[in-house]
């Protein structure tokens, strides 16, 4: 066991340590105050967001890109709340071009299906999509125009993180989102991308028609980000790349109880066994080795059949090369002052994520009022 033990470590060792080495070359992008010239359609599923819809027109109210350039395309997922009288009212004082459109649903993916009735829709050449719950930085589409200009992206992964930090489970939240953003970004440093979120993501709308939209995943109700993604590094990899820049950052909301956290990363997790990409299913093996094995090797510890300082070198080991992702993706994010809750997160997070997985596997879960069944 003892071995055993020492493979998986030195695994997660090279395979977090790489992320790391990633991280750092992959340069932040910073903006010149290009004139601006690309053409967005930026779209935005919704189902019942009443309570977060005011936060974000507000930031779109705000986005210093020039109007002409862009419209925002709202797609209401059967919405039952007051969402589409709070966009309404929006429309009436807004100097930005905004639609409201029906889902059109011919699949088993709400959220696909009104990304696609969107761009279907969609006057401009370049998509972008975000989420109803997201708040928009000032810079946001200035961003993605001047990355456009001096890279010539097809595919533009984008960082995001969370905000309204009130308790030990938000930062909790927080610190598993920093590890998958620094996890996103070094994948892209050394040349293997295998991470994005939907709620920060743009691309052509030629590369969608390219790639057949979300053909051949229609039965999964989540993965209209890593999908699309991995059709585009299988295609285009030259074309696929991430904007580091502080100034495209979309903030969102963590989960306000522990029980929605978990059906949402079930959510994130179940669509996993789905995946093309050889890479994203080694490092899933890796992680749910070296968190279930410090479930494991501590048990065997205490019954002393491996040696308490095999389990202490473990735990060093995951420990530092953890806390070291996370940071350089918190001091990217000005989220720093998160770090002081590291320490009881990590002990939390093998029981949390092992969990997921077990659950991702025997059942299904429940998102935005609707069931959805393994």
């Amino acid at each position: 066991m003892t071995i055993i033990a020492i493979i998986i470590a030195i695994l997660y060792l090279f395979l977090i340590g790489s992320f790391i080495i990633g991280f750092d070359k992959v340069n932040d992008f910073h903006l010149k105050d290009l004139k601006a010239k690309t053409k967005f359609s930026v779209i935005i599923p919704f189902r019942n967001e009443e309570k977060n819809l005011k936060s974000l027109l507000e930031s779109i109210k705000h986005l210093n890109y020039t109007k002409e350039l862009f419209e925002i395309i709202f797609v209401d997922d059967e919405s039952d709340d007051d969402s589409v009288k709070i966009i309404n009212h929006f429309l009436k004082s807004s100097k930005v071009d905004v639609s409201i459109i029906s889902n059109v649903r011919i699949s088993q993916s709400p959220k696909k299906d009104a990304i696609a009735t969107a761009i279907s829709n969609a006057k401009n050449e370049w998509i972008v999509t975000t989420d109803a719950d997201c708040v928009l930085p000032k810079f946001w589409l200035d961003s993605f125009d001047e990355f456009i200009q001096s890279k010539q992206p097809e595919l533009i992964v984008a960082p995001i993180t969370y905000r309204k930090l009130n308790s030990f489970l938000h930062r909790f939240q927080l610190l598993d989102i920093l590890s998958l953003q620094g996890s996103t970004i070094g994948g892209f440093g050394i040349n293997k991308p295998f991470l994005c979120n939907g709620a920060n993501l743009a691309y052509t709308k030629q590369l969608f028609q390219q790639l057949k939209g979300f053909e051949g995943n229609e039965t999964i109700a989540s993965g209209d980000d890593i999908f699309l993604l991995e059709k585009a590094v299988k295609s285009i990899p030259e074309k696929v790349m991430f904007l580091k820049s502080e100034q495209s950052i979309v903030s969102t909301l963590p989960q306000p109880s522990f029980k929605e956290l978990i059906s949402q990363r079930v959510r994130w997790a179940a669509k996993s066994s789905a995946y093309q990409n050889l890479f994203s299913k080694i490092v899933g093996i890796i992680v749910f080795l070296m968190n279930g094995g410090m479930i494991v090797f501590s048990l065997l510890a205490l019954i002393g059949i491996i040696k308490m300082n095999v389990l202490l070198y473990l735990l060093v080991i995951k420990f530092g090369v953890d806390f070291l992702l996370i940071y350089k993706t918190a001091n990217f994010t000005n989220q720093k002052e998160v770090m002081p809750s590291y320490f009881f997160a990590f002990l939390a997070y093998p029981f949390f994520s092992v969990y997921v997985v077990f659950a991702s596997v025997f059942r299904g879960y429940k998102w935005k009022g609707r069931n959805y069944i393994k």
